[in-house]
C-alpha cells in the first residue's frame, strides 16, 4: 500500500491542475521563489477553454511582478497591455452621474489625526476647495489621458491586459525555469483511502501524476477542491445578484484611455477595457431582470468598435469555498471563489493567495494549524472585497428599475453596515490590515455615489481658512504641473512598450 499522506508528510512535488491565468501565475511564482526546493508540474488541456475575460487589474499586480523580477515593458508589449490609473463609473448613484475611483493617494496629510478628505470637506462647507480628484495625480492625469512611469515616485497604477497572451507570456518564463507542463484532461482525482488526501491525478490518457500538494486552478468547476474533496461553496448571491455576463472583443475606435469603464444599466453594468490594439467589452447582468438575448443586444449596440469575434455567455456564482485550503489541496482563482468583475479583483485574489502560500509553504507537511491560518486570512480578504463590491450596488439613489430598487433596499452584511454608519456620522473611513482597498478608495466610491456624511473630523476647523485655502491651492497646482508635462497615454505606450498589431 502507498505511504499514507499525513499532516507531517514532507511536501516536495507540487501539481498545478489547470492552466490559464491562475495556473500560470501560480506555477511561475512557485518556481521563481521556491524553484530549488520543490518540483512543479502543471497539467492543462488545449481542448478546455479558459474564461479569459479578466483583463483589468489593480495596483498589487505591479507589486507581484516586481517580486517576481518581471520587466514591465516586456510584459506589457507581450500582453498588449495599457496602463490603468483608476476606474470610471457612470450611472451608479443616479443615471447621468460620473465619478472616478483613482488608484493614487488623494491629497497629503495635514495632520496625523485626520485623513485629508476631512479638511477637503471642511473647505467645501466654507465654499472653496474644488473637486476632490484635483488632489490626486492619477485622477488629473487620467482625465487628461496622460501617463508616465517616471512622473512621480509611488504613482499608483495597474494594467489592462490580454489574459490569453499574459498566460502565454508567463508560460515562456515558467517552463525554462523548471515547470513541467503536461498536456491532457484530468479523468479522475485519486484520493488515499484512509486519509482522504489527494494521491494523484489520472489523465484520460491513463498517465498518473502523483504529488504531495495540489493546486486547483480548474476554474468554476473546482474539480479538486469542490468536486473531489467536497468543500462547499458559500453563495453570496443574496447580496450580489448579478450572475451572468456576455463578453466580446472589438476593434479600437479611440486612443486608449488609462481607465477601465464601468457603466451601470438597468440590470447591472457594462465594462470597457482598452488594450493597445483592441478593446475588451462585457455586460454583467442579473438574469432575473434581463435575458441573455437582451444583454447581448444591449452590449453590441453600446460598444464603440466593430466586434472581432462572436460574443460569448458566462454564468457565475458570487462567493467562495468555505475552505480555500483543505487537506493537501489549495484552490486558487475561480476554483477558490469569485466576487464578480466589478473593481477587477479576481487576478489580485489569486496573486495574494499564491503569495501567502509561498510565505506559509508546507515544507514539513499540511498541518491543521497552518491550514487554518491560511484559510482565515483568505476569508478576511474575500469578505472585505465582497463588502466593497456590495457598496457599489447598495449605496445608490437609483429607483428606475426593479433591479436597483432591490439593491438599494436589500439587507447587507453587518460588517458593511458598520462601515456605512461610521461614514454617515462623520466621514470616517478605515482600512484593516491586509485589506485591499484603502481609505481613498472607500472615500471615492462613497462620495461618488452620493453618500454625503453628516459631519467630519472637527480638527479641520482649527485651521484658518486662509491657511487651508493656500495649502489646497498649492497642492492642486503642483499636481496639475506634473500632469501637464507627462506625455499622452498613447504616445507613452508607443515609446515604452509598443505591442505588435493583432
Amino acid at each position: 500500500m502507498q505511504q499514507n499522506p499525513s499532516s507531517d508528510r514532507v511536501v516536495k512535488r507540487v501539481v498545478v491542475a489547470g492552466g490559464g491565468t491562475a495556473g500560470w501565475v501560480t506555477a511561475t511564482a512557485l518556481v521563481r521563489h521556491l524553484g530549488p526546493l520543490i518540483d512543479v508540474t502543471l497539467i492543462e488541456s488545449e481542448e478546455i477553454s479558459t474564461v479569459g475575460v479578466g483583463e483589468s487589474t489593480v495596483p498589487t499586480f505591479k507589486t507581484f511582478h516586481d517580486l517576481m523580477g518581471i520587466k514591465e515593458d516586456q510584459f506589457m508589449a507581450a500582453a498588449q497591455a495599457t496602463f490603468k490609473l483608476g476606474i470610471e463609473f457612470r450611472n451608479w448613484g443616479r443615471v447621468g452621474d460620473r465619478y472616478i475611483h483613482p488608484f493614487g493617494t488623494i491629497g497629503s496629510r495635514v495632520s496625523w489625526m485626520a485623513e485629508f478628505h476631512h479638511f477637503w470637506l471642511h473647505a467645501q462647507s466654507r465654499g472653496f476647495g474644488g473637486e476632490l480628484g484635483e488632489y490626486c495625480l492619477e485622477w488629473v492625469a487620467g482625465e487628461a489621458n496622460r501617463m508616465s512611469v517616471n512622473a512621480a515616485p509611488n504613482m499608483g497604477y495597474a494594467y489592462h491586459v490580454d489574459a490569453t497572451r499574459y498566460a502565454r507570456f508567463l508560460r515562456a518564463i515558467a517552463e525554462p525555469a523548471g515547470v513541467k507542463r503536461i498536456e491532457g484532461k484530468i479523468r479522475t482525482v485519486d484520493l488515499h483511502p484512509e486519509s482522504g488526501f489527494i494521491d494523484a491525478l489520472t489523465l484520460e490518457s491513463g498517465e498518473r501524476i502523483e504529488g504531495d500538494l495540489f493546486i486547483d486552478c480548474t476554474g468554476f468547476r473546482s474539480l479538486l477542491l469542490g468536486q473531489a474533496l467536497g468543500v462547499e461553496f458559500e453563495d453570496w448571491g443574496r447580496w450580489i445578484t448579478t450572475n451572468s455576463a456576455v463578453a466580446v472583443q472589438s476593434r479600437s475606435s479611440n486612443p486608449p484611455q488609462p481607465y477601465t469603464g464601468a457603466y451601470a444599466h438597468e440590470a447591472g453594468w457594462r465594462w470597457k477595457i482598452p488594450l493597445q490594439h483592441r478593446e475588451g467589452n462585457g455586460i454583467v447582468f442579473c438574469s432575473e431582470f434581463m435575458s441573455d438575448d437582451e444583454a447581448q443586444a444591449k452590449l453590441l449596440a453600446e460598444i464603440d468598435g466593430e466586434p472581432t469575434i462572436d460574443p460569448w455567455l458566462l454564468r457565475f456564482k458570487t462567493g467562495m469555498r468555505k475552505k480555500s485550503w483543505f487537506r493537501n489541496c489549495v484552490g486558487l482563482g475561480l476554483a477558490g471563489g469569485f466576487i464578480e468583475p466589478l473593481e477587477s479583483t479576481s487576478i489580485h485574489l489569486m496573486m495574494a493567495a499564491v503569495t501567502r502560500l509561498i510565505q506559509d509553504f508546507p515544507f514539513n507537511g499540511c498541518n491543521e494549524a497552518l491550514i487554518g491560518h491560511f484559510n482565515e486570512k483568505s476569508r478576511l480578504e474575500f469578505e472585505s472585497i465582497r463588502d466593497f463590491i456590495i457598496l457599489h450596488y447598495h449605496v445608490t439613489e437609483r429607483d428606475d428599475s426593479a433591479f436597483w430598487r432591490r439593491c438599494r433596499t436589500m439587507d447587507i452584511p453587518d460588517s458593511l453596515k458598520e462601515r456605512l454608519e461610521i461614514w454617515r456620522e462623520d466621514a470616517r473611513a478605515f482600512k484593516l490590515e491586509d485589506e485591499l482597498f484603502r481609505v481613498d478608495s472607500w472615500t471615492s466610491v462613497l462620495l461618488g455615489q452620493r453618500l454625503d456624511p453628516r459631519g467630519y473630523h472637527r480638527l479641520a476647523e482649527m485651521m484658518p481658512d486662509a491657511a487651508l485655502r493656500g495649502h489646497l491651492d498649492r497642492m492642486r497646482s503642483e499636481i496639475a504641473e506634473i500632469a501637464a508635462i507627462m506625455p499622452t497615454h498613447p504616445d507613452f505606450l508607443k515609446s515604452y512598450c509598443p505591442a505588435d498589431e493583432i
